[in-house]
């Protein structure tokens, strides 16, 4: 088509019924295309906002999480820390033991302790050590006795003597370990 006739045909366009709907369909289409470019633009914008205020929730969620577990594992040190003896009661603690191994009739005739550092501050290992000779029964009851009393004892090593068993008498080496407080307020580093 020519210049003239593009001309000729837009005339036609214009004088025609439909003429009046022309430039309101002209600018709905403009909206349109516009309402799109700026749906466009600003939505991704508030997505990419949204999605670094998304990752920022998470991670103050995440260090709230584990602010809430530090404090619970605190607590929960603090109260283990109470339930240990205080160096000064290991004495008292050994003879509960042997006094304990008397009650079920078997015998510790050498029980040794020794305290020992361990990597904790304010806590140290204590670790009680001796050959207890008894029927097995009795030593059965004295080790559950002791895994079950109300001081935290931990059986570390059970070793059977086969050397020194005689008739219906059972000897076994024992490794007892506790843990102690070297001093009177528990210490809780935070």
């Amino acid at each position: 088509m020519t210049r003239g006739a593009e001309l000729e045909f837009a005339q036609r366009l214009f004088y025609q019924p439909y003429a009046l709907v022309m430039p309101w369909a002209g600018v709905v289409v403009a909206l349109v295309v516009a309402w799109g470019l700026l749906h466009g633009v600003v939505l991704e914008r508030d997505r990419a906002e949204r999605a670094v205020l998304e990752q920022e929730r998470n991670e103050a969620r995440l260090h709230l999480t584990q602010h809430a577990e530090a404090r619970r594992a605190r607590a929960d040190m603090a109260r283990v820390l109470a339930a240990l003896p205080v160096r000064r009661d290991f004495a008292p603690l050994a003879l509960g033991l042997t006094e304990q191994a008397k009650s079920n009739r078997v015998k510790i005739p050498g029980l040794t302790y020794q305290v020992e550092k361990t990597d904790m501050h304010g806590v140290s290992k204590a670790v009680l050590q001796g050959a207890a000779t008894g029927r097995y029964e009795d030593i059965r009851l004295f080790i559950h006795n002791l895994e079950t009393a109300e001081e935290l004892l931990l059986i570390e090593n059970v070793e059977v003597d086969r050397a020194r068993q005689a008739d219906q008498v059972l000897t076994v080496n024992l490794r007892i370990v506790t843990f102690l407080r070297t001093s009177a307020e528990p210490a809780v580093r935070s």
